[in-house]
């Protein structure tokens, strides 16, 4: 079935027209931006929380966020794609769906695929609860102070993005060369976010 972009910002103000837009376009469209307001606007929309939800119900997952005004920002949705990662916190509520009965086909099927295909049991923690890796932090202690001075001063967004590209690496040798380069970036006193 050929699939194509909404076009157009959509504004929803609560979960089930968000539900019943997916419901009958989940398989024939490509991505939808939605328009969130801001919760100190008190304007009636669904928040972010409700938007994630009803996507991971139709198989769908959120991306890019961008500003759009004092009021508004916009969010992106599509469907999963094959081998995209799962977070802990979507495999959770994922899981919460499931138990409830509010699943739909779609949904379970990426389910299933990321079980049978490992990337559910490799789901990735939050920024707010992520640890660095052991392995990681094991060739740290044998690089040079500098390395391990640098880490110390980063911040927390930066020490995150070391994080993830080390859990969402799929391959043993991918993982090596990505420990690897951090720690040569570390030595040289670099950040990946200013």
């Amino acid at each position: 079935m050929l699939r194509v972009p909404h076009p157009r910002p959509m504004n929803f103000a609560n979960p089930d027209e968000w539900h019943d837009w997916l419901e009958m376009r989940h398989a024939t469209t490509t991505e939808a931006w939605l328009r969130l307001a801001k919760k100190k606007t008190g304007m009636p929309s669904i928040d972010w929380e409700q938007a994630v939800e009803e996507a991971l119900i139709w198989g769908w997952i959120d991306g890019t966020k961008k500003a759009e005004s004092e009021t508004h920002w916009l969010q992106r949705f599509t469907p999963r794609a094959r081998n995209s990662v799962w977070s802990e916190k979507n495999r959770a509520t994922a899981e919460r769906l499931i138990a409830g009965g509010w699943m739909q086909e779609p949904g379970l099927a990426e389910v299933e695929r990321a079980k049978a295909d490992g990337r559910w049991d490799t789901a990735y923690a939050g920024s707010k609860t992520a640890e660095l890796p052991a392995d990681f932090l094991e060739a740290l202690a044998l690089a040079p102070q500098s390395a391990r001075n640098t880490l110390a001063g980063y911040d927390a967004k930066n020490r995150y993005a070391i994080y993830y590209r080390l859990t969402t690496a799929k391959r043993p040798e991918t993982r090596a060369k990505r420990i690897a380069d951090f720690l040569a970036m570390l030595e040289r006193g670099e950040r990946l976010h200013p």
